[in-house]
C-alpha cells in the first residue's frame, strides 16, 4: 500500500506564499494558501491512500495548527531540520519502512485531484519512481518504491534544474520511473493564470 506525505506550510499571513504577497497581499495570500492545503488534503482523502501524514512547518503543536480545521485521520509530523531535500529524503525514508511505496507532494499544484493521485499511486506497482515535472523546472509529485539519498542531496531547490538533474540521477541508479504530465505550482503572481476558473481570486488584503 501507499502512503501519501503532503509538505505544507501553515497558512499565516507573512509566513507563507510570501510572493504572491504582492498581488494578493499578506492575507490574501495566506488565505489562497488555506484554500490550497484544505483542496489537497480533500483530494487525499478521496484517493484511499494507506496512510496520509502531513509533514508540517512549523511544528504540528504550534498555535499557527491549532487554528486550522485539519481531518482527525490525518497523521500530522514535523518537517524538522535541514534544507527541503533533508527533510523530504527524512519524511520518505520513514513512510517506506511501513509501506510499500510512498508519494511526496506540496499543495500548489493545481492539476491535483484525487484521480491525479490514484493514476500516480498505481504507476508504482511497475516502476520504481513515479515524477509529475513542472513548468518551472521542478516537479510537484515525486512516487518512490525505495529511496536513495542522491535524489535529495545537493539539488538546487526551487531552480529549473530540478527535475534534469532527478532525471539524471534516476538513469544513474539504473531506476525504472514513470514521468507523468507537466504541471504548474502557485508560487508568484504570474502563476495565477493557471488557477482553475471556479476559484475567485482572494481578496486583497
Amino acid at each position: 500500500m501507499t502512503a501519501l506525505i503532503i509538505f505544507a506550510k501553515a497558512p499565516t499571513p507573512g509566513r507563507c506564499k510570501t510572493r504572491l504577497s504582492p498581488a494578493l497581499g499578506e492575507h490574501g495570500a495566506a488565505d489562497l494558501a488555506a484554500r490550497m492545503l484544505a483542496t489537497t488534503l480533500e483530494f487525499a482523502q478521496e484517493a484511499g491512500f494507506a496512510e496520509i501524514i502531513l509533514c508540517s512547518d512549523p511544528a504540528p503543536d504550534d498555535v499557527a495548527w491549532q487554528v486550522q480545521n485539519l481531518p482527525e485521520n490525518i497523521t500530522c509530523v514535523a518537517q524538522g531540520d535541514g534544507d527541503l531535500g533533508a527533510r523530504m529524503q527524512r519524511a520518505a525514508e520513514a513512510a517506506l519502512a511501513d509501506h510499500q511505496a510512498v508519494i511526496l507532494v506540496g499543495t500548489d499544484c493545481v492539476e491535483l485531484s484525487s484521480d491525479w493521485l490514484r493514476e500516480a499511486s498505481a504507476a508504482l506497482a511497475e516502476h520504481d519512481a513515479v515524477i509529475h515535472p513542472s513548468e518551472d523546472g521542478g516537479y510537484t509529485l515525486l512516487g518512490l518504491r525505495k529511496s536513495h539519498n542522491s535524489l535529495f542531496n545537493a539539488l538546487p531547490w526551487s531552480t529549473e534544474a530540478v527535475a534534469k538533474i532527478t532525471y539524471e540521477r534516476l538513469d544513474a541508479l539504473g531506476w525504472n520511473y514513470q514521468i507523468r504530465a507537466l504541471s504548474h505550482d502557485i508560487d508568484t503572481p504570474e502563476d495565477l493564470i493557471y488557477l482553475p476558473d471556479h476559484w475567485p481570486l482572494p481578496m486583497i488584503r
